[in-house]
Order: C-alpha cells, then structure tokens, then sequence
C-alpha cells in the first residue's frame, strides 16, 4: 500500500465515505450530501487512489466495507468529529457576554477572597451570574467531579487526572490567639508549648486541617491527635469565633483573621521555625465544555492573583 498517497486524502473524500455508508446506496450518499451521483463516485475513487486499495465493494444490493475500508471509514468518523467539536467550541467562545456559573469554594476563597472578587467581576460582567456553595475542600472537590458546580476553589491541590488544577492565591497559616492570652508579647512558642494549650481544629475535610497535619508529621514528627483538642468546628468562622471565646488557640489563615488582627481581638504569636504557606487552587474538569462567559471569568479571577496576596503573608508584624 502507497502509504505516502495519505496526504492527498481530503475531509470531503471522509465524509463521502461517511455518508455512502450510512446510507448504503451512491444516489442517496449524493442526495445527502447535495452532490450528484458522478461527483460522489469521483471522491471515493480518488480516496481509493490514496490509500492504494479497493475500499468499497459494489454490489447488487447496495456496497460493503473491505478490510481497509473499514479501518479508513472509523478514521473517517473520528475526523469528522473532531470538525464538529472544534466548531462547537469556537461558537461557545463567541457567544455573548452572559451565563451563569455554578461554584463550590472551600471556606477560606468563599467566606473571604470571593465575595470581594465577585463583586467586582459583577461590575464588569453585570450579565453574569454566579453562584456559589461553600463546603470543605473534599466536598468541593466531588461537586465538580460530579458536575454539581462548574468550577471550584479550594485550599489544596486535588491531584486529581480528572481535574484541571492550577494554583492562584496565597494564604499564610498562623497560630491566632485571643487578646489577653498568657502568650501575648511572647517572641515565639515552642511545639511543646502547643501540644499543651486548649486547642480548636477544623473538621475532617478540611483542607487547613489537613495542611497542618502534614506540616507537623513532616517538620515535627507528631500527629494531629497529640494535640489538646478540645472541640471542632466547620468552618473558619465558627473556629474564630471559639478562639475570640476563650474555647482554646487554633491555626487560622491570615486571610481569616486579617479584620481581627487589625483591630487587637486576635493576635498571632509565632511558633519556633514554622511558616506555613499554602496556595489556594482554581479547579474544573478537563472535559468542561468553556464558554464565552466561562472563559471572561477565567480570565479574571487569573488576572487578580497580585491582588490577592496579603502584604502580611512573609511573616507576623514585628
């Protein structure tokens, strides 16, 4: 076979192919196609002369396949679809500026970096909606998994090969404790001093939790559970809210607490040799359909990363 002959293949000799047989009979192929009968015959023996081999066999009562056909006619299919899909999406791209978008956020991005995001893309893009769900990281991860919502944002990379995950903003986790603490105005505490103090955790899920968990397995040796846990709570707010409380001290995000550190009800007392730094993930499937008003948000919240980040995320103030 002249294998070299392929080139001269053309997408309207595949689609003649296509078209002979689904339809079984020249005539009709052409009809379909609004060809006439001559014109349909000249395309597959010209795709014949490119393969270098008889692809269709005449019959009586309509055609049949050979070998080779076959095999050309699926390679056939494949092509004409990838045409249908590129159009698809180059018509979703150019759609107008309007849509709604379904998001599951854990609660750091949903409590506090999306409401102010949001609302300045809603200013720009008044025509598109947005609705978001606040869960832990995991939920939030199966909900787009599950095509519940159409894009998250959560506090760790899923490492899922089903998910497009890329990183777009900062957050520091800090030891916060309520003001008047015994360890206000110390230098810094030791992980001794931590496992021994009253302590409010995350639930499981929880993509702080989880964090902090492996940064003392690795850098400490220890388990979450040597800790002195004395209750746990879904969300970042609830968990604040204890520490303000006198429930106990807990690792917050500095996005969390910036309103509190700035007016003196929490403080942040550092721990010996620690700095936790963390990225908070964009994700959504690899086979999300992107439209136009997908795409404008996209852009967006990729655009705001810089304003994102806190000036305090390098260290606690002096």
């Amino acid at each position: 076979m002249a294998y070299d002959t392929f080139k001269n293949i053309t997408i309207q000799q595949l689609e003649s192919l296509v078209h002979l047989v689904a339809e079984r009979n020249f005539s009709r192929a052409a009809r379909k196609m609004v060809l006439t009968q001559p014109s349909l015959s000249k395309h597959i023996k010209n795709l014949e002369e490119a393969a270098g081999t008889r692809l269709v066999n005449r019959e009586g009562s309509g055609i049949s396949l050979t070998p080779e056909g076959k095999l050309l006619f699926e390679f056939a299919r494949k092509v004409l679809y990838l045409r249908e899909d590129v159009k698809e999406r180059m018509v979703r791209l150019q759609d107008k500026s309007s849509g709604s978008i379904r998001i599951s956020a854990s609660t750091l991005p949903a409590t506090y970096i999306l409401p102010y995001i949001l609302s300045q893309f809603q200013k720009s893009y008044p025509q598109i909606q947005t609705f978001v769900q606040s869960a832990n990281s995991e939920d939030a991860i199966d909900m787009v998994l599950h095509q519940q919502s159409e894009m998250g944002f959560i506090g760790k990379n899923p490492h899922s090969k089903k998910l497009h995950s890329e990183p777009l903003w900062q957050d520091r986790l800090i030891l916060a404790v309520p003001a008047g603490h015994h360890w206000t105005g110390a230098a810094a505490v030791s992980v001794k001093d931590l496992l021994e103090a009253p302590f409010v955790m995350r639930e499981k899920g929880s993509a702080t939790r989880e964090i902090l968990g492996e940064f003392l397995s690795e850098h400490a040796g220890i388990d979450l559970n040597q800790l002195n846990i004395v209750a746990e709570m879904g969300s970042s707010e609830a968990v604040k809210e204890a520490v303000i409380a006198g429930l106990g001290i807990s690792v917050l995000s500095l996005h969390a607490v910036k309103r509190e550190l700035g007016q003196g009800i929490i403080v942040e007392i550092p721990i010996q040799d620690w700095r936790i730094v963390r990225q908070v993930y964009l994700i959504y499937r690899h086979q999300l359909g992107i439209m136009r008003h997908h795409q404008l948000f996209l852009d967006y919240v990729r655009e705001s990363k810089a304003s994102a980040l806190d000036s305090r995320l390098d260290g606690p103030p002096e």
